[in-house]
């Protein structure tokens, strides 16, 4: 019995380091901006791979690189991360790959974005290569693996064609994702040096990781503008408006941020905040421009 309830921790606890909460509400942005440019001609294949890519490219990611940081302080999605066993990592794997399976009939351009993903999250977390402790690696990685490529996912999900100047948008997503990103790092800067990870925030500092959110984000937000402009149009004259609001409140927060473990209810209310305002009018959107 003792064996029994040792594997059921086990697999709690990989289900736990999934964070599918935190893919839905904080990593779904792109995937719905990408439908909503699109204008969603296939509803239902939209629905299924935003599932596949946040519940099985994106969460087996999150377990993989969680089997490598072996955090014991807060993460994103998770204050108190459990241990994760060693047959944990090769889950992680499969279900990414499982992943690639379903995306099959989406075509090869489809899944030679969904590959690139899977490659830089592998260089992000393994020792090897570990891009995760280069600054500036870590923003490639992340910025193109969850950030460009999850509106290009979703563009081609809902039913459009691969255009070339869907890129646009993507690249702005994949700022204003990026603005928030060394936020998390600040927390979690005693965790990352103790590994040796040169993490962006244990590089340039508190005040930088501040300037690199607002200058990332406002680029971000302009790129996305223009998307709407140049695929829905009357788009383009209320997105910055809500924009500018989030990040007028997502400043604020992060001016009073110190760097201490026991901030990270504070960072992570900031970034749900700010992922469920821009969710919200992304759906919101959606149902106007259908209905």
């Amino acid at each position: 019995m003792s064996a029994i309830r040792s594997r059921l921790r086990e697999c709690l606890h990989f289900c736990l380091h999934l964070r599918w909460h935190y893919q839905v509400l904080i990593l779904s942005g792109g995937f719905l901006l990408g439908g909503l440019l699109s204008g969603i001609h296939a509803p239902a294949d939209f629905l299924y791979h935003f599932l596949v890519i946040h519940l099985l490219l994106f969460g087996g990611a999150t377990v993989y690189n969680s089997y490598w940081d072996k955090d014991e302080g807060p993460i994103g999605g998770l204050r108190k991360p459990p241990p994760l066993a060693a047959w944990t990592r090769p889950a992680s794997i499969a279900l990414q790959f499982g992943g690639l399976f379903l995306s099959l009939p989406m075509g090869w351009i489809y899944l030679l974005f969904y590959v690139m993903s899977m490659l830089l999250f592998w260089l992000y977390s393994h020792p090897v290569y570990r891009w995760k402790g280069h600054p500036l690696l870590s923003l490639i990685a992340i910025g193109v693996s969850t950030g460009t490529n999850s509106l290009v996912f979703g563009y081609l999900a809902a039913g459009s064609v691969w255009d070339p100047l869907i890129l646009v948008p993507a690249v702005g997503v994949a700022l204003v994702m990026l603005s928030l990103y060394p936020v998390s790092q600040i927390y979690q800067r005693r965790e990352d040096e103790r590994r040796g990870d040169r993490t962006f925030a244990v590089v340039f500092g508190r005040r930088t990781v501040y300037r690199f959110f607002m200058a990332s984000y406002v680029a971000g937000i302009i790129l996305v503008t223009f998307g709407f402009y140049m695929l829905q149009p009357w788009l383009a004259a209320v997105f910055p408006a809500v924009a500018v609001v989030a990040g007028s409140v997502t400043a604020m927060f992060l001016r009073s941020l110190k760097g201490e473990p026991s901030e990270y209810r504070t960072v992570m209310r900031v970034k749900y905040t700010m992922s469920l305002m821009f969710v919200l009018f992304l759906l919101t959107a959606m149902v106007i421009h259908h209905y």
